[in-house]
């Protein structure tokens, strides 16, 4: 249940240490940078090329409702995201924006074949981010700063590329690499098309989360767990429609959501933009509450930290805000979130006792 705490300043939440796993590459640049990397790249499509006014319109874009006109705003940052050099200064930026915000792992995820359209090889898009992840972890330490960061490579799942980018993931887990994703529309195209490449990882004892439980309902996460193998499950909201709760409060799960809390299989939740996808109507009415009252692996994320305009810290103000979540609540979404990390056991008993328990202490 939510803490009975008194009001946390920004600046508290800002400096609790936050683990994030579900946040896209393309989907977090600053304003500014889309701008100037249209001016240098010849990309010519942007609405405006004033960082302020483009910062409020991927926002006011995003607002739509519907998940497929949310990723339609995709264009614009794929748009310029197409040199090694652009590659690289976006992933040192997204680094240092997520050491600023208190993040001490993160797990971030872009899709390699929305990067080709130049002429980058798949393996050339993979290196250029991965020399971009370095170089933001070198410049976070050089300002007296720790954090790690992991990779996701994910395919579309409108597309028919998912084992070959299973397959770079496979070869480039050794530089960085954490684990596979799909990723795009659920509706129409289910996690079973590609289950070619999920019995390829698991051959190769890769880990990988799908994208589930979003714009589809239950049968999204039943393909997901049960047919795929899926470690998590991106957003994974709608399990909730497996939960009754009757009028005198009593609870019950169905079948799949209690086999979904029974194996602690981690959702990857993102309060904002779950409200801007239409998946929920308000952080109010948004089901992490009762999930987390219930306790599933609940993880809390950005998703998209551009065309939601959030970060970390404005998503924890929001849920401290809406349900009264203190320090402990947070700590608790925090430790799940490193449990439920792509990166060997002793590395994340590692981060939670030397840095998400000491961090959370000092705050108290």
């Amino acid at each position: 249940m939510p803490d009975e705490s008194p009001v946390l300043p920004s600046e508290t939440l800002r400096r609790a240490p936050k683990v994030l796993l579900h946040d896209h590459l393309d989907g977090g640049l600053r304003p500014a940078t889309v701008a100037e990397l249209a001016d240098e790249t010849g990309y010519d499509g942007l609405p405006t090329s004033d960082p302020a006014e483009l910062g409020a319109w991927f926002r006011r874009a995003a607002d739509s409702g519907s998940l497929v006109s949310y990723l339609e705003t995709f264009a614009h940052t794929c748009g310029v995201m197409q040199t090694e050099d652009a590659l690289v200064r976006v992933a040192a930026e997204a680094v240092e924006d997520l050491a600023a915000d208190g993040v001490v792992y993160a797990e971030v995820r872009y899709a390699p074949e929305l990067f080709v359209e130049r002429g980058l090889s798949l393996d050339a898009v993979v290196e250029a981010v991965q020399a971009g992840f370095t170089e933001g972890t070198r410049r976070v330490a050089a300002n007296g700063g720790s954090i790690r960061v992991g990779t996701l490579l994910c395919a579309m799942r409108q597309h028919a590329r998912a084992l070959e980018i299973a397959d770079l993931a496979v070869r480039y887990r050794d530089a960085g690499v954490a684990g596979f994703d799909i990723a795009g529309p659920e509706d129409g195209f289910p996690p079973t098309r590609n289950l070619d490449a999920f019995e390829y990882l698991r051959q190769n004892n890769a880990h990988f989360t799908i994208h589930a439980g979003e714009a589809f309902g239950l049968p999204s996460i039943w393909e997901a767990i049960q047919h795929c193998g899926a470690e998590r499950l991106g957003h994974g909201v709608r399990i909730a429609e497996d939960i009754k709760t009757d009028a005198d409060g009593t609870v019950h799960l169905g079948r799949l959501a209690a086999y979904v809390r029974d194996r602690r299989i981690p959702l990857e939740i993102c309060p904002t933009s779950n409200v801007q996808t239409g998946t929920v109507r308000s952080i109010a009415e948004h089901p992490i509450g009762l999930l987390t009252k219930l306790r599933f692996r609940v993880t809390v994320n950005t998703d998209n930290r551009l065309m939601s305009g959030c970060t970390m810290t404005s998503e924890f103000a929001a849920l401290h805000e809406t349900f009264g979540y203190g320090l402990d609540d947070f700590r608790w979404f925090t430790i799940n979130a490193m449990k439920s990390a792509f990166i060997d056991f002793d590395a994340r008993i590692r981060l939670i006792d030397d840095v998400i328990k000491p961090g959370y202490a000092a705050l108290a």
